[in-house]
Order: C-alpha cells, then sequence, then structure tokens
C-alpha cells in the first residue's frame, strides 16, 4: 500500500507543476498572445484572408450570445455587411502551453455598429490553439458576455 502513495503523488503533483510552468511567459506565448490581437484586427479590418490563416478548417466557435459557428459560418458573420466592428481591445490574457496546445482566456471589450445601431459588449473568452508544424492555428473559441 505505501509503496503507491509515491506513485499517486506524480500523477497528481506532477500535472500541476507542469501546467505552473506552462502559465510563464516565453516566445511561443507571446506569439499566441500575439495571433489573439491579430485576430481582433483581422475582425476588425473584415480581413477574411488573414482570420483564414488563423483559423483551424475544424474550427468551434461559440459567440457570446451562444450562437455555434463552424470556420465558414464564422468567417461570413465577420463579412456581413450589417457588422461594422470599431474597436476590439483584449485585456487580462493569460496563456498556458502544454505540448502542441494552447489555452488563452482573457477579456475582449468590442465597439460598433450592428444592423445600424452601436453597440458596447465586453466578453471573457477561453481560445484554445493548435501547434501544426511552426504555426498556430484557433481550433476552438468560446465567449461570454461579462460584466465585470
Amino acid at each position: 500500500m505505501w509503496k503507491l502513495v509515491p506513485v499517486f503523488l506524480l500523477f497528481v503533483v506532477a500535472p500541476r507543476c507542469n501546467a505552473q510552468t506552462a502559465s510563464k511567459p516565453d516566445a511561443e506565448g507571446a506569439r499566441i498572445l500575439t495571433l489573439e490581437n491579430a485576430w481582433n484586427q483581422a475582425v476588425q479590418q473584415k480581413d477574411a484572408a488573414a482570420l483564414k490563416m488563423l483559423l483551424a478548417p475544424e474550427l468551434v466557435y461559440v459567440d457570446y450570445d451562444g450562437i455555434l459557428y463552424g470556420k465558414a459560418e464564422y468567417l461570413a458573420s465577420v463579412r456581413a455587411p450589417s457588422l461594422h466592428p470599431v474597436r476590439l481591445v483584449n485585456e487580462a490574457m493569460s496563456v498556458r502551453i502544454i505540448g502542441a496546445v494552447a489555452v488563452v482566456s482573457g477579456v475582449c471589450r468590442e465597439t460598433g455598429v450592428k444592423n445600424g445601431k452601436p453597440y458596447a459588449v465586453r466578453m471573457r473568452f477561453t481560445d484554445t490553439w493548435l501547434r501544426r508544424g511552426d504555426s498556430w492555428v484557433c481550433l476552438a473559441s468560446h465567449s461570454t458576455v461579462s460584466s465585470h
């Protein structure tokens, strides 16, 4: 029985240590955060070509209003003539990289005009990025409206 305790501790403590070291900022983490900001710029400029490079073909995107999009549907929503984002700003972002996967959590503030009416929204988001070769692509994104 006592021989199993060190093995148990290894399985419980090791993942936590890995997660803690994975949260330290480094070059890859900075690269991911740059990609997050590039995503905002692409949405703001309705640049579908840039978004295509940032998003995985298998993208699962859950918008703050609960709508589920695949990559094609998300790109169409960004290109919609009724949507005119004026400003998208990320804040309080953190990134954790574990192997070929990076998870970013943060807050995004977005203002603009939709269907002729001004809007302002603050969202908490979680994005999951996947390393493919030398590049990173976003595989999943989820956001929810946040008042704080």
